[in-house]
C-alpha cells in the first residue's frame, strides 16, 4: 500500500479527452492502402498526436482512479495516487529550477519513483535522459558529459559504486550539479520494510541488494518529494513536438549517440502499438510485466508509456529473475508479457520446476533477438496465449515492424509494418535505388516514430536521417514473398568471404536447429587471405558434445558451401546486453582471445 495520503490527485488544466483511434479492420487514411496481414480491426493509421505524453497518466487516472497502477514487489499504488505523486514530483523539480527543456538525469532501475520521475519531467516539459544504473562509471560520465544535466537522480547503489570506482563524485561528473539518491526500500510494503531491518543473514543480503553507502553531499529524492506540495494544475503542458526523452546508443561501436525522441515521436510508438493489441487487450483489465529496463526503449514504449496508456497494472520488478518473476505471477498474474528469449526461456525451466501456471498470460512480446522456435511453441503451450516478435530501433522509439496478434503471425520473421509505418528495401551502397523484390537491402523506415535527431550531434543525425524523412536503420532485410520482412543482418556484422555476402543470423538458424546446441552466435574474424571466415560460438546442451564436422554436415543441409562455419569455439555461455541481446563484437573478441591465448572456452576447432 502507498504511504501518500494526500487527497484528490490535481488534474491539469486543459483538454483531457484522448484523440480517437480509426477503427474497423483495413481503416486508413486517405491516400494509405489498408494494410495486408493485419489483424482484423486493427486499423492501418493512427490519428496525429495533439497531446502530450503526460496525457496518457490525466487518462488514466480520470476514468481509472482506484485501478492499481504499480505493484513494486507487492506494494501497490493506484492511478490516482500516482497522478497524485507525479504533481508533487514535478513541483520538486520546479523548485529545482528545473523548466522546459532542461534534461533531468535518472540512473534507476525499474521502481515506483522512475515511474513517478519520468511523468513529473514530462508534465514540466522537461528532457528525460535515461542512463543504465549498472552502467561502467566512466559510461555514466561519458553520458553525463553529452547532455549536460544540472539534475541527476540516481539509486543509491549506483551512486556509491560510481564515486568508488572514479575515487570522487567530481572524477565522475557528478559534481556541481544537483544529486539526489533513491532508496527502492521506501516503496517496498510495511512489513518488508520492518523485515530488512532484522539482525539476520538474509536481511543483511537483500538490504546490501537494494541499499548503498550514499557520499557526503547528496540529498534524498524521497525526502525532498515528501516535503513538495503539488504542482499547480494551470502549469503549461509542452508542445508534442519538444524534445522528452535522451535514450543512448551506439556505445558497443563508437562513441555514444543520445538519441533524441520528441512526445509525439513516443506517444505515436505507444499508440500504434495499443492499435496492434486493441482487438485482445481491454482499457482498465490487463496486468503488464516491466522487467525490461524503463531505460531501454523497448521497456520504455510497452511499459512506461503502453501500461499506462491501457490503465494496466504494472507489474514493476528492479531486474530480472524468473523466481521474482513466478513469485509476483501467483499475487498478480499477468496478462501481457514484453521480454526477450532468454527471459522466456528461463521463466518456462522454473515454471516447469514449480509447476507454476502460466495460463493468464494472453499476449508475450518478443525483441532484442530471434525467439528459438521451441521457446516460442513451449511458451505458447504453457500459457495458452500468443507470443509474437517485433523489430524496431531506438532511432524509431522504438517498433517499426511487428507480427499481427492473429494466426497471420509467422515465426521467425519481423512481421510487417506497424500502422502509419512506411518502410523501402535500398541498396546499401545507393539509397535511392530500390532493390528488386526477393533481394535484400537496406531498410529505411518512414513515420511519425522516427526520431529527431542525435543530441548536439548535427554530423551522425545527417548519415543517418535521408531527404523524405527515411530513416537508415543499417539492417539488412528481405521482403519475401508472402509479404512478410525477415532479417539478413546489421550491415556492419555482413560478413565477406570469398567475394561472397554471408549474413551472421542465417548461419546462426542453421546451426541453431542442430539438436545438440543450445546457442550459438555467428562472425567473421580476419583470414591470412584478407578477408573473414565464418566462425560459430557455440554453446552446447548440457552433456552434449559436438564437432566442426558434425556442425558443418549439419547446417550444408539449408546453407550454402561458402557459408559453412570454418572454425568453431565451445564457449560456456554468450555475452548479452541488459535486454539479453548477443553481443556479436564481444563474441568476436572472446573468439580471438581463445583463438590467441586458449582462453574463455574450449580451443577453436578449424577446417585448416
Amino acid at each position: 500500500m502507498d504511504q501518500d495520503q494526500d487527497g484528490p490527485a490535481a488534474t491539469p488544466a486543459g483538454p483531457t479527452a484522448p484523440a480517437p483511434r480509426a477503427t474497423g479492420p483495413g481503416a486508413s487514411a486517405p491516400g494509405r492502402a489498408s494494410r495486408p496481414h493485419y489483424a482484423p480491426g486493427v486499423a492501418a493509421t493512427i490519428p496525429p498526436i495533439t497531446e502530450p505524453l503526460s496525457r496518457m497518466l490525466d487518462d488514466a487516472a480520470r476514468d481509472y482512479p482506484d485501478r492499481v497502477a504499480l505493484d513494486f514487489l507487492g506494494a501497490t499504488t493506484t492511478y490516482e495516487r500516482l497522478a497524485r505523486q507525479v504533481a508533487r514530483a514535478a513541483q520538486a523539480l520546479r523548485g529545482l529550477g528545473v523548466r522546459a527543456g532542461d534534461v533531468v538525469g535518472l540512473i534507476l532501475p525499474n521502481c515506483p519513483q522512475h515511474v513517478v520521475l519520468a511523468y513529473a519531467a514530462w508534465r514540466i516539459g522537461a528532457i528525460v535522459a535515461e542512463h543504465n544504473p549498472l552502467a561502467p562509471a566512466a559510461q555514466i560520465r561519458e553520458q553525463i558529459e553529452i547532455h549536460q544535466g544540472e539534475v541527476i537522480i540516481a539509486w543509491e547503489k549506483t551512486i556509491a559504486r560510481v564515486a568508488a570506482a572514479t575515487g570522487s563524485l567530481a572524477e565522475a561528473s557528478l559534481e556541481g550539479r544537483q544529486i539526489f539518491s533513491v532508496d527502492l526500500s521506501r516503496r517496498l510494503p510495511l512489513t518488508s520494510r520492518l523485515a530488512l531491518k532484522l539482525p539476520v543473514a538474509a536481511a543483511r543480503s537483500q538490504r546490501h541488494e537494494l541499499r548503498g553507502q550514499v557520499p557526503a553531499g547528496v540529498r534524498s529524492w524521497d525526502d525532498l518529494v515528501a516535503a513538495s506540495p503539488l504542482l499547480p494544475t494551470s502549469h503549461p503542458l509542452p508542445g508534442v513536438d519538444d524534445a522528452a526523452v535522451l535514450l543512448y546508443t551506439g556505445g558497443t561501436t563508437g562513441a555514444p549517440k543520445a538519441v533524441r525522441l520528441t512526445h509525439a515521436n513516443l506517444r505515436s510508438n505507444a499508440e500504434m502499438s495499443l492499435e496492434w493489441a486493441s482487438q485482445v487487450c481491454a482499457p482498465g483489465r490487463e496486468t503488464f510485466y516491466a522487467v525490461l529496463p524503463f531505460f531501454h526503449a523497448f521497456g520504455l514504449s510497452l511499459n512506461l508509456l503502453c501500461a499506462v496508456g491501457l490503465a494496466a497494472a504494472q507489474v514493476v520488478l528492479p531486474k530480472f529473475s524468473a523466481d521474482m518473476v513466478l513469485t509476483a505471477w501467483k499475487r498478480r498474474p499477468a496478462t501481457f508479457f514484453p521480454g526477450v528469449p532468454v527471459m522466456f526461456d528461463r521463466i518456462l525451466t522454473r515454471a516447469n520446476a514449480t509447476g507454476a501456471d502460466l495460463s493468464s498470460c494472453k499476449i508475450a512480446v518478443c525483441g532484442a533477438a530471434a525467439n528459438p522456435k521451441a521457446v516460442a511453441q513451449a511458451w505458447e503451450e504453457a500459457t495458452g496465449g500468443t507470443i509474437i516478435e517485433g523489430y524496431g530501433m531506438t532511432e524509431a522509439s522504438p517498433i517499426i515492424l511487428g507480427n499481427p496478434i492473429s494466426p497471420e503471425r509467422r515465426a521467425g520473421a519481423l512481421g510487417v509494418p506497424y500502422p502509419s509505418t512506411d518502410v523501402r528495401l535500398v541498396d546499401p551502397e545507393d539509397t535511392e535505388v530500390d532493390v528488386e523484390p526477393g533481394q535484400v537491402g537496406e531498410l529505411l523506415v518512414r513515420g511519425p516514430q522516427v526520431f529527431a535527431g542525435y543530441w548536439d550531434n548535427p554530423e551522425e543525425t545527417d548519415a543517418v536521417l535521408l531527404p523524405g524523412g527515411w530513416l537508415r536503420t543499417g539492417d539488412l532485410v528481405r521482403q519475401e514473398a508472402d509479404g512478410f520482412y525477415v532479417i539478413a543482418d546489421r550491415r556492419k556484422e555482413l560478413i565477406i568471404s570469398g567475394g561472397f555476402n554471408i549474413y551472421p543470423t542465417e548461419v546462426e538458424a542453421a546451426v541453431r536447429s542442430m539438436p545438440e546446441i543450445a546457442d550459438v552466435a555467428v562472425v567473421g574474424v580476419p583470414s591470412r587471405a584478407g578477408d573473414e571466415r565464418v566462425v560459430a560460438a557455440i554453446v552446447p546442451h548440457e552433456g552434449q558434445t559436438v564437432t566442426l564436422e558434425q556442425v558443418r554436415a549439419w547446417a550444408e543441409r539449408t546453407l550454402s558451401h561458402y557459408a559453412l562455419p570454418r572454425e568453431i569455439a565451445i564457449l560456456s555461455e554468450l555475452p548479452r546486453s541488459m535486454i539479453g541481446k548477443v553481443l556479436r563484437r564481444a563474441v568476436r573478441d572472446q573468439i580471438m582471445a581463445v583463438r590467441g591465448e586458449g582462453a574463455g572456452g574450449q580451443g577453436p576447432q578449424s577446417d585448416q
